[in-house]
């Protein structure tokens, strides 16, 4: 079954803040941002297998941190996030998929949804980062526009759930603030020291950034896309999966 990104599914709540009750655990942020993200990058493959999505889970290029989550951690992330209507599992395939709800669940608009997903994929960013970060996922118009819809998750009131994010204190020798997800609690104050990223000394142009994130990312879609095909063929045809002879 294929699933637009955009659309809810009818038979999940429509407004729901489970989530408030506990801060997410980092394998289920991890989880639930790579479902978001494979929503945008990789439709035709969407709802996700649970291969693909450890797959995902694991990248070594756009996450950090780096995590190496094992399929049992995986599972267990996604009974927690089914708990609290953030994941959605699709049935009528011989293989089980596994799709967010987040929109929905969390009620956010989509902009606020991308830029959640991207922060909990990436950790803090600033306004300027998360607009470029996004672009595969969304295209803002400007960074005015980011700052805007981030300001609007950190004023969120209480009746609707509280804020969703926070602006941290500009750290010592960076131009500008930096964002964090509140999903998984209050900011680590570890967290405020600036990333690789922070810099000022980058020499690329904010297009050739563009143009190679794109192509990174493209390619690890299509590896994820391909590992999956070949379970998928080795299951049909009742073969080992590969290093399990």
């Amino acid at each position: 079954m294929t699933s637009d990104p955009n659309t809810l599914n009818a038979t999940s709540r429509p407004r729901g803040h489970d989530f408030r009750q506990r801060p997410l655990s980092a394998a289920e942020a991890r989880t639930l941002g790579t479902l978001m993200e494979k929503a945008r990058t990789v439709p035709d493959s969407y709802p996700l297998t649970l291969n693909t999505l450890v797959t995902g889970c694991n990248q070594k290029s756009s996450r950090d941190p780096v995590m190496q989550l094992a399929e049992a951690h995986v599972l267990e992330a996604l009974d927690g996030l089914r708990a609290i209507h953030l994941v959605l599992e699709s049935s009528g395939s011989r293989v089980t998929r596994f799709e967010h709800n987040f929109m929905r669940a969390v009620a956010v608009p989509e902009q606020s949804a991308v830029l959640l997903g991207m922060l909990m994929l990436r950790g803090p960013q600033t306004a300027g980062e998360l607009r470029l970060n996004t672009e595969r996922w969304y295209k803002f118009l400007d960074i005015a526009s980011v700052d805007g819809f981030l300001e609007e998750m950190q004023d969120r009131s209480d009746e609707k759930g509280g804020p969703l994010v926070v602006k941290l204190p500009r750290a010592p020798g960076a131009r500008e603030q930096r964002w964090a997800h509140l999903l998984c609690g209050p900011v680590d104050a570890a967290l405020l020291t600036p990333g690789p990223s922070a810099g000022s000394g980058a020499s690329a142009t904010e297009d050739d950034v563009i143009a190679l994130t794109r192509r990174l990312a493209q390619l690890e879609d299509t590896v994820a896309t391909l590992q999956d095909q070949m379970k998928n063929l080795h299951e049909q045809l009742g073969l080992s999966q590969p290093g399990q002879e």
